[in-house]
């Protein structure tokens, strides 16, 4: 039988003295890292169930083992402890929860608000008479903090359906996508007004009041009210028929006939739903897949996946966590049934229902889910509707509700409409882990091919770390080496590095790549002496004997084991396939076979580090090119402004012919920078 753990007196103490309040706790081991963070409507009841039981070889027992350390929070409500909980889950990264990654940058449909000039404004505007581009609203693909004075739709889940809403409003409604200083520069119209996506208003060839007509009814189609706006269309055209005005009811019948075409198209995807969520989870294989699907305006728009990680740790840890309300040993979570028959979940006031069943165990999918909702929400819009596959938890839905101000309803056992929404939602998430195993399972096979025929350890592949380094710039010119790094079976993007090559002759890549190996590995040496930091496994270079003679140098200079650099040289005629990795201490040439899932893993890692140097040096190149060093040299220009100025611009020559005025239309310069940029331009 195990023996229970000794814990620390005083931890023991602090847990006999917390209050029976709700709250949040968390729990940290020897090395200060935070193992779980977890809430409780009590406090003392919930924590100490954790030091009481003995929980054997369980992931519970191997986790309370671990514990050295406890914090806790005291809030109001468990509403409260539910959103403190899910924020400090994003913040920490805890090891025994369910983690899905940050991902907020969702992509919007804007629509800018109108701004019409007073009567003084517009005649001193151009022309006299001409309005300003901000008189009419503009649609735009737009990703960031969202400003009150304009009109989002979204959120959607990639940037094609964002894409696609805007062209299908182009066809019916034809507003303008220009930005406002192409707007105010235009003389005639552009290629948009001619193949009839635009009106042109930016010469006047639609007045103001019109334009705000079609901008309303692009607004309701994105609400989902398209009916409404064939019945005013059709009545429109009736009348101006009636006037003899046969070329207004003209343009008004076009636009029902380019409305109608995309309703029929779109007629599957219409159901009695606005705005929808539908959430699907498939585990399998230890691994867990969360599909979201989206429903806005009555269309569905498309689903991403999201893989959450630590799922195998968390859900059994997450399954002690459901508690028992106060007072009552035995109550039933089964969720009741409307007159649809559609299990719902409301945000509405408790009740007060008798113990009638012992509390069932949350199944892994509505933990999944749970944790996906309360960590995806947070910052993001809610839907009214979230159809889900597994039931989740009352009070979960009721916190959402408070946060937002709008009552939100969560469907697990939807009809009709929503059902096939569902299934295609599960479907999708079938597919999508499927494809994560094999891609796992493959990289995994590659990992490992790869260490068995360089004689690599294979114990922990996980561990297994490789640097590849990259020289790229054209005819000598913004000279950049990138080094990529792969581990734990991937690409790890977060610890690319680039290095700018200066001080040396143009073109020379041989002492580019001493610079960057230098610079790479100097520190890392000694610190890998006085074991603070690890060398990797292996160091590719993208070269032959002569990049390898000098990674060679380097490494002998610094004290390195020259057993670690392989260099990865072109075949005959430079064919893919046909690599041979050339070694600093003097092996032979290895020619690892063109269908070898070891030459597959390093040529991977090796157009990785090309794609990454070749895309550092012409963003280097072209900032050289177009003179952005100009805008470097006016202090209050960061790098944000600077990108800010020149993206919006097209250019440091757009930045110059701008009046002030269009400068400081730009995010983040304010009235007084941008008449310093403008003088330091001019």
């Amino acid at each position: 039988m195990t023996q229970p753990h000794e814990f620390d007196p005083q931890l023991l103490s602090e847990v006999a003295a917390l209050p029976a309040m709700p709250g949040v706790y968390r729990y940290f081991d020897a090395e200060g890292g935070v193992l779980y963070v977890g809430k409780a409507r009590n406090l003392k009841k919930r924590v100490t169930s954790y030091f009481q039981k003995n929980h054997g070889g369980t992931r519970i027992g191997l986790m309370v083992t671990r514990i050295v350390r406890m914090e806790t929070t005291v809030v109001r409500s468990e509403a409260e402890a539910l959103l403190l909980e899910n924020n400090l889950i994003k913040t920490l990264h805890p090891r025994f929860n369910i983690l899905f990654r940050d991902d907020k940058s969702y992509p919007y449909l804007k629509l800018t608000a109108a701004q019409i000039p007073d009567k003084t404004a517009q005649a001193t505007a151009k022309g006299a008479a001409q309005l300003p581009a901000t008189a009419f609203p503009r649609m735009a693909y737009y990703r960031g903090a969202i400003e009150k004075k304009h009109h989002y739709f979204g959120p959607y889940p990639s940037a094609w359906a964002v894409k696609e809403s805007i062209l299908l409003l182009q066809k019916v409604f034809r507003l303008r996508t220009c930005e406002d200083t192409v707007f105010n520069n235009r003389t005639r119209p552009c290629l948009l007004y001619q193949i009839k996506r635009c009106t042109a208003p930016c010469v006047g060839h639609i007045s103001a009041e019109q334009y705000a007509l079609d901008t309303a009814n692009a607004q309701r189609f994105l609400r989902g009210q398209t009916q409404d706006i064939v019945t005013d269309l059709e009545r429109k055209m009736q009348h101006h028929a009636e006037l003899l005005e046969f070329e207004q009811a003209a343009e008004l019948r076009n636009q029902i006939a380019a409305l109608s075409n995309i309703l029929h198209q779109q007629s599957m995807e219409i159901g009695g739903d606005k705005d929808v969520d539908i959430l699907a989870v498939k585990v399998h294989g230890g691994k867990a897949c969360v599909n979201l699907a989206m429903v806005r305006g009555g269309r569905h728009l498309g689903d991403r996946p999201y893989f959450p990680s630590h799922v195998q740790d968390a859900t059994d840890i997450a399954a002690l966590d459901v508690e028992l309300p106060e007072g009552a040993a035995e109550v039933s979570t089964e969720t009741t049934a409307e007159t649809t028959t559609e299990a719902i979940t409301e945000a509405a006031p408790p009740t007060d229902l008798k113990p009638v069943k012992v509390k069932a165990p949350k199944s892994v999918e509505s933990l999944i889910l749970e944790a996906f909702i309360a960590q995806h929400y947070i910052d993001v819009l809610v839907p009214p509707t979230l159809v889900c596959c597994a039931p989740v938890d009352k009070d979960l839905i009721r916190a959402l509700s408070a946060q937002t101000g709008v009552r939100i309803s969560a469907v697990h056992q939807p009809r009709e409409q929503r059902r096939i929404w569902l299934e295609m939602a599960q479907k999708n998430a079938d597919l999508q882990l499927a494809r994560l195993l094999a891609e796992q399972g493959s990289q995994q096979a590659r990992t490992r091919a790869l260490a068995e025929a360089l004689e690599l350890p294979t114990d922990k592949l996980d561990l297994l770390r490789i640097e590849c380094f990259d020289i790229s710039h054209t005819s000598g010119e913004a000279t950049q080496a990138s080094c990529v790094v792969f581990h734990d079976h991937k690409m790890q993007s977060a610890e690319y590095r680039r290095y700018n090559i200066d001080g040396i002759t143009p073109g020379d890549d041989y002492a580019a790549m001493r610079q960057v190996l230098l610079r790479r590995y100097t520190k890392l040496a000694e610190a890998a002496r006085n074991n603070e930091a690890k060398l990797p496994d292996l160091v590719l270079i993208d070269g032959g004997k002569g990049q390898v003679s000098m990674a060679r140098e380097v490494f002998e200079e610094l004290g390195l084991d020259l057993g670690l650099i392989a260099g990865v040289e072109k075949g005959e005629g430079r064919k893919v396939g046909l690599e041979e990795l050339v070694f600093a201490d003097g092996r032979d040439k290895v020619y690892l076979g063109r269908d070898s899932a070891a030459l597959m893993l390093i040529a991977q890692i090796r157009d990785e580090a090309h794609r990454f140097a070749i895309t550092g040096m012409r963003a280097r190149r072209a900032k050289v090119r177009v003179g952005g060093s100009k805008l470097e040299d006016i202090a209050g220009i960061g790098p944000k402004k600077r990108a800010n100025l020149l993206q919006r611009f097209g250019g440091i020559r757009g930045v110059t012919s701008a009046s002030a005025e269009d400068i400081a239309t730009v995010e983040g310069i304010s009235k007084e920078l941008s008449e310093e940029i403008y003088r330091a331009l001019h």
